[in-house]
This record gives structure tokens, sequence and C-alpha cells, in this order.
């Protein structure tokens, strides 16, 4: 797009009054300039997303749940904003400790860390977590949850998170305080990008030195989530931090278009909240224009937001923001549909080739 012009919008002279509200605040960033504009254009995308009916994929790095995000996540894919889930491993773990009334925290980040580790107090920045009264116990849970389930074939991620979330909402003290449990509710597939690296697999190492076998169909997962994308009338992302969940989301293009030679192009609509600089060559920093080359995009020139911001500040904002300006939507229950849509694309492309 040539933005080599003097036709820009006019940036008002803004004044902040007390009866403003959370979309008076979004028109103020996205009259203005730098990530300030970013955020206010980021909320308006994510408007448009919902409104044009696509199937939206939240991808969560970085610790989120243990600072209470998780209920953030729950309103979305409450009211229909959010239909499928990328996830850390480490991100759904924490979250059920709310569910399930461990204790977490609000601790200090200046501190001699050794005197936490006395204390068996566990911490992330300035938030401590219990090691036997919340993590311990966690453990238990999960193991409890996983003794004679998922055992003996594989299975995939979203199924594990499935498992997870109709646990917690039968067994759990607080159900309702789990984005697990309503993704369970509301169908919506959870996947865990790297589960080996998260607690949910080791606590599945006692189980398996007892004789238990678990096996990732990590093949199966990722046709799902390409099937997902395939059949979608129009897809998006909204991107909390990169790593691996901003990979495994946008990877499903390439698969379809490079791998299985169909053609598709890659996401209409993405969003992305990072800190990390692009010039260093990682994933996490990659703007999303560069995705374009790798087809993991349609249109490198528009549709593609990032703000270089700290989510815990910026995705509270774009998500009260369409909680405000948006109906709910029916829920498009993806769970229910993934054999289907796997089934569909294997017919396809085996016809194809």
């Amino acid at each position: 797009m040539d933005h080599h012009h003097f036709r820009g919008k006019n940036i008002p002279h803004f004044k902040l009054k007390p009866d403003m509200d959370i979309e008076d605040l979004v028109e103020i960033f996205a009259s203005s300039g730098y990530n300030a504009r970013q955020l206010g254009e980021a909320a308006k995308l994510y408007c448009k997303m919902i409104e044009e009916d696509a199937t939206i994929c939240l991808t969560v790095s970085g610790a989120m749940t243990p600072v209470g995000f998780g209920g953030i996540f729950q309103s979305l894919i409450e009211r229909g904003f959010v239909d499928w889930i990328v996830s850390t491993g480490a991100n759904v773990y924490h979250e059920e400790h709310f569910a399930w009334g461990l204790p977490v925290k609000q601790g200090h980040f200046d501190v001699d860390d050794m005197i936490l580790y006395e204390k068996d107090i566990v911490r992330i920045r300035d938030v401590y977590i219990k090691g036997e009264g919340t993590l311990m116990a966690q453990d238990k849970i999960v193991q409890n949850m996983c003794n004679n389930n998922l055992i003996n074939k594989p299975f995939t991620t979203a199924e594990f998170c499935n498992l997870l979330g109709m646990y917690s909402r039968k067994k759990s003290k607080h159900p309702s305080k789990s984005f697990v449990g309503a993704a369970y509710e509301y169908d919506v597939p959870i996947y865990i990008s790297t589960l080996k690296d998260s607690s949910l697999a080791l606590d599945l190492v006692p189980l398996r030195l007892e004789n238990e076998e678990y096996t990732v169909d990590f093949v199966k997962e990722i046709i799902e989530q390409a099937a997902i994308v395939y059949h979608s009338k129009k897809s998006g992302i909204i991107e909390i931090g990169g790593g691996v969940p901003k990979n495994t989301a946008q990877q499903t293009g390439p698969l379809l278009d490079q791998i299985l030679g169909l053609g598709h192009g890659g996401q209409d609509y993405v969003i992305q909240i990072t800190d990390a600089r692009p010039d260093t060559g990682g994933l996490s920093g990659a703007t999303l224009q560069e995705g374009k080359s790798w087809g993991k995009v349609q249109n490198s020139h528009e549709d593609v937001i990032t703000v270089y911001a700290d989510a815990t500040i910026a995705f509270p904002i774009l998500s009260l923001y369409v909680l405000s300006k948006q109906k709910p939507r029916t829920p498009k229950r993806l769970y229910k549909k993934l054999s289907k849509y796997y089934d569909n694309l294997a017919r396809i492309y085996n016809k194809k080739h």
C-alpha cells in the first residue's frame, strides 16, 4: 500500500473526561500514534473478525494464567469470540490452581530466591506459588485424572485438555474459575503445542513408571488444526506473545499450501501483542508481514497488526473493547467437528493426489 502522501486523518488534541468508557479510550488510541494507535486498530480488527464470522484462534505464551488472565480467556470463550486455542502447557496447568482453590499470591520481584526456596515458595516475577500447597497438590489432581485414562492408544492434546476441562467442571472446588472448563463446556479445542515442556507432562512420569503408557498423536493434531482453518469461511488469530503457540497456529497455511498442495493461503487476520524484537531473527519477534513469504497470512498489507506492548496491559484493553462492542456469537463448537473436518480434509487430499 502507498503511504507516501499527506492524506491521513488529522490527529485530535485529546482531552480525557471522567465519564469516558473503554470504547472512548480505544478511539483515542486508534486516532493517535505509535503503539497506542496499533492497539486501537487491533481492537477494531478483532471486532471485524467477529463481525465477519471468522474462526478465531487464541494463542497463549508467557505466564498469563498465574496473574489471573484465564478469566479473560473464559469471558471471550463464553461469548463465542474464541473458537480454538493453542497454549503452552504451563498456562493450562497454572489455570487450574484457581478452579481447585490452590493459593496463588502477589509477592515481590526484589527478593532473595535462596530464601524463597527454603520457604517452599516458587516465584514467577512478582507472583508467588506454594510448592507443596499448590504445585504438588495440582500434580496429584492431574495424576488422578490421568490414572486409567488416555492410556493404551494415542491421544491429542485437545483430547487431554477436554478431559481436564471435564474433570475440572465436575470435581473442582470452583468449577467456574477455569477457562479450560469453559472450553470443555463450549467445545473449544485447546492444543498444547509443547506438552512435554510443562508440569502436565511431568505429572505423567510416575504413572509411566507404574507401566501406564501415554502417547501423544502430534501428527493427528497438526492435521486437525489445518482442517479447522481449511473449513473456515475466514480465519484469524489473536497472539499473546509468540513462541511455539504462535507458529503452531500460523503453520496451518504452509501445511495446506506447501505440504498438501491445497492452495489455501493462510490466515485472513492476525493480531500479535509482543515485546520481542524482529531484528534478532526469532519467531516471537518475526513480523506478521514476514509470514506472507511462508504462506502464513493471506495479505501482508492489511488485517495484520502487531502491538509492541506488555500483553498484561494491552490484552485486557483489547478484550474489554470487543466485549463492550460486540454481541455474543453462537459458539462454533469445533471440538465436536474435528473428526468430520479431519476426514473431509483427508478425502480432498487423497482425491487430489
